[in-house]
């Protein structure tokens, strides 16, 4: 019986989705690590549980590992899903000699400076960048690269936090905001001006085994600055066509420059407007914005089986054909407070219902998010990607949320 630990604060579902996947597999013991346990029958997936004061603290994650370690004998896999978490993880796998990525690969993925050093280092295009401690350096970097820049904390995640800049008085005010010294540097970079995309794979024993490419519309960092717009994301049915030319080569090579070895990664890129390939940055972890469940209805596979079966086992038994094109429209509104009403649901029932393959909508009382994803969001699926592009759009003009 191999003893696989997963540690997470909280029991969100999308943490949940992760974690049943790894409870179905052969042969396995889960016990889990966490601030605050799922109950129910989530909880009763556990053989033990341990619980800690502080979810993301590496000390109290390695007394944790260590005392179900005695219990239970050795660590098979110590796995978490969450980008803030994974350095942390890297730490204890080192400690209690458990398998998997270590402290220094995981600090490549989520430091963005060191891992754009990195990958200029090996000749992969990226977005020219800095670590700004004062005025003078700001004001040096934007003489460098010009406006628009970009601004943002050093380990960000997505686009929380991310400042677009476009002239010395915001650069002036978001530096002085963001405190910005030696101890605590901020992240200046290139403002891309493009498409932009995400491309994802599973790595098993350095060797991509499995890619995908999903097209936001528009780009976060637009959806977070405008708060009326709608976001969305859609995988193409077919992945090779002239759009993406020379991703595939460019995604693997990044995988590969970083040194991850088995796992499931997450690149952010751009088409820029001249036609060369820039990447934004990658994580090494399974995407946000539902990407993971999309790839389960563009391949009619179990995909978080697929990423615990990689994880755990070392093991794929793709590859898949990719049926159909999936797109994700996520809902919310303007203005503050909680959600007091969804309207147009109905109507996108009757336009396309028979397309719509998943949907969670806004839930009256709940309070408005702080993320570009909203409060709910609706999975369509087709084999023509113009058809899933088309439901989309109507889902994005038809529901509307309102808060109170």
């Amino acid at each position: 019986m191999r003893n696989v630990i997963f540690a997470a604060p909280f029991p969100l579902e999308n943490t949940m989705r992760f974690i049943r996947a790894v409870a179905r597999l052969p042969d396995v013991r889960l016990l889990g690590i966490w601030q605050k346990p799922p109950t129910g029958e989530d909880a009763r997936m556990f053989k033990d549980i341990t619980l800690i004061q502080d979810g993301m603290d590496a000390g109290q994650i390695l007394a944790a590992t260590h005392k179900l370690a005695h219990h239970y004998g050795p660590i098979h896999r110590l796995l978490g899903i969450l980008e803030p978490l994974q350095v942390q993880l890297g730490q204890v796998r080192e400690a209690m000699g458990i398998v998997g990525p270590t402290s220094r690969i995981a600090e490549l993925f989520r430091e963005k400076a060191a891992m754009k050093d990195e990958l200029r280092k090996h000749g992969l295009p990226c977005a020219r960048h800095k670590l700004i401690t004062n005025q003078d350096e700001a004001a040096a970097f934007a003489e460098e690269v010009g406006f628009p820049l970009v601004l943002k904390p050093p380990a960000g995640m997505g686009c929380k936090a991310t400042w677009r800049i476009d002239g010395p008085d915001d650069l002036r005010a978001a530096v002085a905001a963001l405190h910005a010294s030696p101890a605590r540097p901020c992240l200046a970079e290139e403002f891309l001006l493009g498409r932009e995309y995400s491309f994802e794979t599973i790595v098993i024993g350095g060797e991509v085994k499995f890619t995908s490419l999903t097209r936001y519309y528009p780009t976060p960092l637009e959806v977070m600055e405008n708060p009326w717009i709608k976001w969305s994301v859609v995988l193409p049915r077919d992945m090779h066509t002239e759009e993406f030319d020379g991703v595939h080569e460019l995604g693997t090579k990044t995988v590969q420059a970083l040194g991850l070895r088995t796992g499931m990664t997450h690149m952010e890129w751009f088409r820029k407007n001249d036609g060369t390939l820039a990447i934004g940055e990658i994580a090494a972890r399974p995407p946000g914005a539902q990407i993971v469940l999309a790839n389960g209805f563009a391949h009619d596979i179990d995909m978080y089986g697929v990423w615990a079966r990689a994880v755990v086992d070392e093991a794929f038994d793709g590859p898949w054909e990719r049926k159909y094109a999936v797109g994700t429209a996520f809902l919310r509104g303007i203005g503050r407070g909680r959600v007091v009403s969804v309207s147009g649901a109905e109507e996108v029932q009757k336009k396309i219902g028979h397309l719509v393959v998943k949907a969670q909508l806004p839930t009256r009382g709940e309070p408005r998010a702080d993320s570009y994803e909203g409060e709910g969001y609706v999975v369509v699926r087709h084999p023509d990607t113009e058809v899933v592009k088309a439901a989309i759009k109507t889902v994005i003009e038809t529901i509307s949320v309102q808060y109170g």
